[in-house]
Formats: C-alpha cells, sequence, structure tokens
C-alpha cells in the first residue's frame, strides 16, 4: 500500500490541512422514548501542526538542521542500569518492526542488546515517517523508510555518550570507543551507558554523523528473537482492546445491515433493563449510515443489550448490491474499454497464431484480523487521549480532534500493539476512531465522566465493510509458437480504494487508481494495452495486504505459465528469457526458489506436481517453487520453497516469520469460503464459520531463502502474499490441464 506517495506527499499535505471541514457534534443521549437526533461531520486533517515532543525537559536545543525524527531524545531512554529502551514510530502488528528498529539503532548505538527494550510511538511528529512527512505503518515501509533514520539516532546518540565520556575524562573523544553499552578509554577504563547518560543528554545533538560500514555489523543480519515473542508465546502481551483505565466503560454498535441505511424508529426498552447499561446512545456512522451505541461497565452486557434493541431500518433510500448482479454488470464492463493506463498497438492480436482469451473474478475479502477493531477514548479537562492500535495516527489525532472540539495539540494518541491488522487500521475518514470519540463525547454529556473503550465483534468486523474490493479482468493474448507475445489486450474493472481520499490527487492518474494496476505487466517486456473501469459501488473498500498486487499477481503469473505451457516450454525458463539482463533481482530470486527446492531435479510423489511464480511489490521481489495435488477434488498444497530478494536482511527471522504468515494468507485466498458475499445489499458472512481463512492444519511446509545483499532494505510485510495463490494454481493447472481463473479455486 501507499508505494507511490513519496515524491508527492508535501503537496498532499499542504492541500489537507487547508481543506475546510464541517464541525462535528458528536453522539446524543436516547431517551426512552424517542431519539434526538445529531449529525456528525466526517472531515478530517492530517496530523501535519507542531505538537508537543514527549521528552526530557533538559534536553539541549534543536540543531537549526535536524527535525523531530532526527532528534534521538524523543527515541532513545538509558536508564542508570543501562537498560536501553528505543521508541518505535510505527505500529507493531505481527511484522516485527518493535524489534527491527531497535536492532538497527542499537548497532549503530554499540548497546548491549540483552539490555534493549522497545515501546510504542505517540502522534508526535517525532514519530512520523521521515519521508512521507505522515504517521504511517503501510506499503511495507516501515524498515524501508527508517532504517537510515535509526541507524543516525543511534549514531547520534552514541556520539552524545562518547563526548559526555571525554567531557568527565578531559580527554580526546575521538580516542574513545564503544562496544556493549560501555564508552572504553586509554587503559582500559570503561564507564557503563547508563553512567553517562543524564550527562550526554546535555551534550549538542551532531548534524552530522559517520555510519558503519555493514561489513562491522554485529547485530544487524544476525538472526534474532523478537523482543515481544515471550509475552506474546505466552499470553502477556497487551493489545489494544487490552486497555484498561479506572472505572473505564465499554461501547458496542448496532450497525445497519445495509451500508450507510439509516434508522426508522428504535424501541430500547430491554435494552435499558440490562444491568450494567449506562447509556444508549444515537451515533452517526461512516458514510451517511447512523446506529446505536451501548454503553456498559462490560463487554457481555453491553452486547446482550444490543441484542435486546429493536431496531427498524430505512433502506430505501441506499444501493443494496447484490454479488451475481455486480459480477454481471462487471463482466459487461469488461467488454467496454476504459480509462487507459497501458498503450500498444492491438492489431497484430487479429493475426497471431496462438490466442488466449480469459476472464479473472475474485471476489470482495475482509481483512479479518484477530483481534477487531477498538479504540479507548479518556476525555479530561485540558485534552483527549486515545488507545488505539492505528497505523495512521496523526491523522487519527487530528480526526478525533475535530470531533471532540479540541486542538490538534490538545489530543495524544497512545500506539498499542495490534493483533492483525492488514490495512483495516488504516482508514483515510479515521471511522473507527470517529466512531468512537463522538460515543465518548456523548457519554460525557450524559453526565458518564469515564474512559470509553468501543469495541468491534467479529461478526462487527466480518460485515463492516471496507473490503479487499471485487474484480474482474479479461484478458486477450495473441502470442507465436515460441511463446512471443504479439499483443496483449486487457481490462480491470473494481472499485477505487483511493477515489474520495486524500490520496486521490496523488495516486488516481487518468482517471485511474494506481493501486489497482500495480503488478501489472512488468517485469515482463510485453505490448500490452490496459484499460480500467472503477465503477461506484455501495460497499466500502480499502487496501488489503499487499494491495493491488492480490488479484494482478494472479492474473500475470497464471497467464505467463500457461503461455509456457501451451508453447512447451520449462515455466522457469520462459520466465527467464523474458526478464533478459533488465531484472537481476527477479532472476537472482528466483533461481535461488529453485535450486533450494530441487526443482526437477528430483522426483515428486505421484500425483504432485510443481508450480512456479513470481512478483515483485513493495519494492521486494519474492519466488514461490511449490508443490501441490489434488484429493478427492480439493486442492492441496505441500511445500513452499521461497527465494526472496529484499536487499539487506536486518533480521532473518522477521523475513522468514513474514513470508510464512503471507503465504498463509495467500493460501487463504484459494480456498473454499474465501469470499464475502451480498445478497440485497446484505454481506452474508458473520464469523470464521462462513469466511474462511486459512487454519494451522492447512499450513504447508515452508522454507525461506534470502539473496545477499548489502543494499539497504526493502519492505517485507506484504511481499509474500502475491505469488503464492499463482504458483498454487499454475501446478493445478499442470495436474488437470485446466487454467484457474477464479479465486477461490473452483476445479469443477
Amino acid at each position: 500500500m501507499l508505494s507511490h506517495l513519496s515524491a508527492e506527499m508535501p503537496r498532499a499535505l499542504q492541500h489537507l490541512v487547508s481543506r475546510q471541514h464541517p464541525a462535528a457534534d458528536g453522539a446524543a443521549e436516547l431517551p426512552r422514548r424517542g431519539f434526538l437526533k445529531l449529525a456528525l461531520g466526517s472531515g478530517f486533517a492530517l496530523g501535519v501542526a507542531p505538537q508537543t515532543v514527549f521528552a526530557q525537559a533538559d534536553k539541549p536545543a534543536e540543531p537549526a538542521g535536524l527535525k523531530p525524527t532526527q532528534q534521538p531524545a524523543a527515541f532513545v531512554q538509558i536508564a542508570r542500569d543501562g537498560t536501553v529502551t528505543v521508541t518505535v514510530n510505527r505500529l507493531e502488528f505481527g511484522q516485527g518492526v518493535q524489534t527491527a528498529l531497535p536492532l538497527v539503532l542499537a548497532e549503530e548505538l554499540d548497546a548491549d542488546w540483552s539490555k534493549v527494550r522497545s515501546q510504542l510511538g505517540t502522534n508526535d511528529m517525532a514519530y512520523a515517517d521521515p519521508l512521507f512527512g505522515m504517521h504511517l505503518t503501510g506499503g511495507s515501509t516501515a524498515l524501508k523508510h527508517s532504517y537510515t533514520q535509526y541507524r543516525e539516532l543511534g549514531a547520534r546518540a552514541r556520539a552524545m555518550l562518547v563526548s559526555a565520556a571525554a567531557a568527565r575524562w578531559n580527554t580526546d573523544a575521538a580516542r574513545l570507543r564503544t562496544e556493549a553499552g560501555h564508552v572504553i578509554g586509554p587503559g582500559g577504563r570503561k564507564l557503563a551507558y547508563g553512567a553517562l547518560a543524564d550527562e550526554a543528554m546535555k551534550q549538542p545533538v551532531p548534524e552530522k554523523v559517520a555510519l558503519k560500514d555493514p561489513k562491522q555489523f554485529k547485530l544487524i543480519g544476525q538472526p534474532t528473537t523478537r523482543l515481544d515473542a515471550r509475552a506474546k508465546s505466552s499470553g502477556r502481551q497487551d493489545f489494544g482492546i487490552d486497555v484498561r483505565r479506572p472505572g473505564q466503560l465499554t461501547a458496542v454498535i448496532a450497525r445497519p445491515p445495509v451500508f450507510g441505511a439509516k434508522l426508522r424508529s428504535v424501541n430500547d426498552s430491554a435494552a435499558r433493563a440490562v444491568k450494567g447499561v449506562k447509556a444508549v446512545l444515537r451515533v452517526p456512522l461512516d458514510r451517511g449510515g447512523e446506529g446505536v451505541a451501548v454503553v456498559a461497565d462490560g463487554y457481555w452486557p453491553a452486547k446482550t443489550a444490543r441484542d435486546a434493541l429493536q431496531l427498524d431500518w430505512a433502506t430505501d433510500a441506499v444501493e443494496k448490491v447484490d454479488s451475481e448482479r455486480q459480477l454481471a454488470q462487471y463482466r459487461e464492463l469488461a467488454r467496454q474499454p476504459g480509462a487507459k493506463h497501458f498503450d500498444a498497438d492491438m492489431a497484430p492480436l487479429a493475426s497471431a497464431p496462438r490466442r488466449i482469451e480469459a476472464e479473472f473474478v475474485f471476489p470482495y475479502l475482509a481483512h479479518a484480523p484477530m483481534e477487531p477493531l477498538n479504540c479507548t477514548v479518556e476525555i479530561g479537562e485540558q485534552g483527549a487521549t486515545l488507545w488505539v492500535g492505528s497505523q495512521m495516527p496523526g491523522l487519527d489525532g487530528m480526526a478525533a480532534a475535530r470531533v471532540l472540539g479540541l486542538k490538534p495539540e490538545q489530543v495524544r494518541v497512545n500506539v498499542q500493539s495490534a493483533g492483525g491488522g492488514f490495512g483495516r487500521r488504516a482508514i483515510p475518514s479515521s471511522e473507527y476512531v470517529v466512531e468512537a470519540c463522538a460515543i465518548a463525547k456523548a457519554a460525557q454529556a450524559a453526565g458518564l465522566k469515564a474512559p470509553v473503550r468501543t469495541v468491534w465483534s467479529r461478526e462487527d468486523d466480518i460485515r463492516g465493510g471496507y473490503y479487499r474490493p471485487m474484480h474482474v479482468h479479461r484478458a486477450q493474448i495473441g502470442f507465436d509458437e515460441r511463446g512471443r507475445v504479439l499483443a496483449w489486450d486487457h481490462t480491470i474493472v473494481g472499485q477505487s480504494i483511493i477515489g474520495g481520499t486524500f490520496f486521490e490527487q496523488m495516486m488516481v492518474k487518468n482517471g485511474v487508481d494506481q493501486t489497482a494496476v500495480e503488478g501489472m505487466r512488468a517485469p515482463y517486456p510485453l505490448p500490452m494495452r490496459l484499460t480500467v473501469h472503477h465503477p461506484k459501488v455501495n460497499v466500502p473498500v480499502l487496501w488489503w495486504r499487499s494491495v493491488g498486487s492480490t488479484h494482478t499477481a494472479f492474473v500475470m503469473e497464471t497467464l505467463i505459465d500457461q503461455i509456457a505451457r501451451e508453447t512447451q516450454q520449462d515455466p522457469v525458463a520462459y520466465r527467464m528469457a523474458l526478464f533478459g539482463d533488465a531484472h537481476p533481482r527477479h532472476r537472482a530470486a528466483l533461481q535461488l526458489a529453485v535450486d533450494k527446492s530441487g526443482y526437477r531435479q528430483r522426483t515428486l510423489p505421484a500425483g504432485r506436481a510443481w508450480g512456479v511464480a513470481v512478483h515483485e511489490s513493495f519494492d521486494s521481489v519474492v519466488a514461490y517453487v511449490v508443490e501441490a495435488s489434488v484429493k478427492d477434488g480439493e486442492p492441496v498444497l505441500h511445500k513452499i520453497t521461497a527465494g526472496v530478494h529484499c536487499n539487506l536482511v536486518v533480521n532473518p527471522r522477521t523475513v522468514e516469520a513474514q513470508v510464512q504468515g503471507a503465504a498463509l494468507m495467500g493460501l487463504g485466498m484459494c480456498l473454499p469460503g474465501a469470499a464475502i458475499t451480498l445478497k440485497d445489499g446484505v454481506v452474508e458472512q458473520s464469523n470464521f464459520g462462513d469466511y474462511r481463512v486459512a487454519r494451522i492444519t492447512e499450513m504447508p511446509e515452508v522454507a525461506v531463502h534470502t539473496v545477499p545483499s548489502a543494499d539497504p532494505p526493502t519492505g517485507m510485510g506484504e511481499p509474500g502474499l502475491p505469488p503464492l495463490a499463482p504458483a498454487f494454481a499454475n501446478a493445478i493447472a499442470r495436474l488437470t490441464g485446466k487454467p484457474l481463473r477464479e479465486l477461490p479455486f473452483k476445479l469443477g
């Protein structure tokens, strides 16, 4: 997600801050005999205004050339016992950034890794993405964008410690060195970092620092156990949903069955009679809808009361999407020219010796993180504090300020670890944060002077929208007997996830949402004409792990494989020939996967076949060689061998874990039941009983191998997902003789 932004982000931020938004009035207490209807503005602004830096009061003045993101005081705390606590400027939701960034900083700091701890940051501007200038965890940018930043932070803190030691010893700093949390002087004298920390913080912050040669690394590149591994494996890790504040109340929301619907009438008497219920509130919801929030002294009484509400919904004024009708409409659009993204001469298509005509169908997908959405809001006399697992805490803080009628600097967002997200915790409208703040404000107006935690249930999450969009692809390909593509005419139909958001000016070009077409054509030198339709549909959509590549990789890699099969070429050799000399990283990743898998060097068990795919997303390349079979009419994935090129590997264990998790999520896309469907505007799925995700019993053997590199690291949170489904499909196609054109797989 968001891999196209860096060049144009500053202009977008200026535009966004200058926008005018309606005031937010919040939610209202529901009297017993009716509702007081209030409107809530859905406006938001990005957290780019100066905010208080949460650091030591006696820190030295910032050098004029350094930004808040470059100041060690906001990122490094060294206790007297030598414990080093590193503040992470991203959300940790399983990708391992809470270990990777401290590891990078500790390398340049020469810290004792056994004494390094980590914590998550806030919406303070020190913790903004140093390239984008906004708070963001997404697009596999965390390590990619902050690698140099955290190295320099560590190097600056180390230089300040050395200066403090030099001053104490009255010697030249050039005569000192550092190692394992100590400054070492002539004659072997030592001073622990803990003993120098207070003096070091008073030293000038150097604007320029020399960084280590990668050959000097002692921590970076070594397999390292995650700092949060013990807490997570033992059940002691706290997530946003676990926040407990004194006197805290819990709220749940009854949402409309059709997106955007409003309430016609309500009978809330039974709900109010539930023990523990403190208030029943009418709340304006995202996209113009309305709902009812129940506030109680715990989740169970709140949910019980919500279930007791008698609600009559007015759905006549909103579109009622039906998946079958929608598919027919998309298929019709796919046969019509749309907005052009690529253009090429299609004349050779008619006379090509060989042709492929293919239609692909991809359903809506829910993010379905293990921890549903939640946000805790505490309103005080001087401002408000939020506890939330946010991918965009600056944006969410600004949205909260608007709803609560506060200045941006009066809202502090404490970023909490999240149990997954896959994009769902990065909402341009700050949807679930706005709802939580509106409820907290209304509860306070009703006399409830307490923090309020708004929690989504699993059913709320599955039915709540912001899905990966449904897509239909249509391809017509002409090629010769050698597999040389002469013309490739391609159309994509799917909702834009960027349209209507503040990213639109940067990422919608000539009517084409760039996230919908990422992964098309490259790395293959194909004469392609690509056109796109973005119909408007009453289903909220959003980026989903690996964004456009969730569908484009499948289309490209299964069609390339089909051309290789039909021209009787080895699929690996065919891809290598197409790469030529232009894509060395693709070649290296694919060759590594081939070599490590034993592809065609060993005999597979009867009934199994090889499958191959390679794809670049978020500047990293992942190639898969898989072994698969068909058992009782169902596809079975047995083994995955991955070749990964993500440049320098900071922590091999994190890369391995990310590829394993992404591969399992990619496998889940293939399984029957992995689809969100709608009937008369109502989402038909509600929980893991009818919305399928891959389970541990379906996890194949996975071996992950990385291409050595000293270049700065690229992203790894998302690139492991896209090539899994096509590699699996290509293996099944070799067994059945029929290419797969739909996710989830349908073999019948």
